[in-house]
């Protein structure tokens, strides 16, 4: 097997929905809280900071997570993630984000009781959701909470949420403000929207920016690095052993499964299914204190 070679794309064909720009975009505090109310129809009272790809590891044996943009508001918590590429097992992504959430919050002392309300936002380009005859269900937005099975009307009440957006449906969707913004996620064609339009000029004006253009451009040059790294350590002998730790240094180090499998030349779901696989091991034998 030839070594192949990850090619980023170049920043000038950047659009709001790739990894970095998305994050780049986000740093506007008002176009994060806009972009979260229109979403979750919730008011942002005040945003404390986007803090961009925050690192959640509660134990060193625990696989962390890269949250894409976390947002800490007066009294809720918000993790908003943008999806271009299926993946699988996305509830049970969700679940171990909202686990993280939390654990990062009561590890600074925090009693129960005073847990934020919590929010997963998913921005997905493409359905994630199939029947058992593997056809999409096809909804614009898939709403989750936690109520009671025996009766509906009895609510949890823990103060979470997980809503996920399908922008490939986005002609399904009822209100005109989110079916605007989930067209231009589809097509990246911002129409006649003010806020989409304001993404898109937004974007224009950060690709033009130098400090981005040198950190992106260090981003993309890390990723080559690791890629060289991994196969000198033996990926390219092809044993299984070798690709498992492979795909385990690259994750560890921040780089996405997509980037991963496409440097590995494996499928995205094998990279997945190798990671899952890993974390189970280790969170196998934690004791809590």
């Amino acid at each position: 097997m030839t070594e192949s070679i990850f090619h980023p794309k170049p920043v000038d064909e950047l659009t709001f929905t790739d990894d970095g720009m998305f994050q780049a975009v986000l740093r506007d505090p008002d176009i994060c809280a806009e972009l979260v109310e229109r979403l979750l129809h919730i008011r942002v009272n005040h945003v404390e900071y986007p803090e961009l790809e925050k690192t959640i590891a509660p134990y060193y044996t625990t696989k962390g997570v890269r949250l894409d943009v976390y947002i800490k508001d007066t009294d809720k918590i918000i993790d908003v993630e943008l999806q271009s590429y299926p993946q699988e097992a996305l509830g049970k992504r969700t679940r171990y984000y909202q686990s993280m959430i939390d654990m990062d919050s009561l590890m600074k002392g925090q009693d129960y009781s005073e847990l934020k309300d919590s929010y997963i936002l998913f921005i997905c380009k493409h359905d994630p959701f199939k029947d058992e005859s593997d056809k999409h269900y096809g909804l614009p937005c898939y709403t989750f909470k936690n109520t009671c099975e025996e009766n509906p009307l009895v609510n949890l009440n823990d103060k979470s949420l997980k809503v996920i957006y399908n922008a490939s449906a986005y002609e399904k969707e009822k209100d005109e403000r989110i079916r605007s913004f989930l067209h231009f996620i589809h097509t990246n064609e911002p129409g006649k929207d003010d806020f989409s339009n304001r993404l898109s000029d937004l974007v224009e004006k950060i690709k033009d920016n130098e400090i981005f253009r040198r950190d992106y451009a260090a981003m993309n040059l890390h990723d080559r690095d690791l890629t060289r790294a991994a196969k000198r350590e033996g990926f390219l002998e092809g044993t299984a052993q070798k690709a498992i730790e492979a795909a385990i240094k690259f994750y560890e180090n921040g780089v996405s499964e997509e980037i991963i499998a496409k440097s590995l030349d494996l499928p995205l779901s094998k990279v997945s299914e190798l990671l899952n696989q890993q974390s189970k091991k280790f969170s196998t034998g934690i004791t809590p204190l």
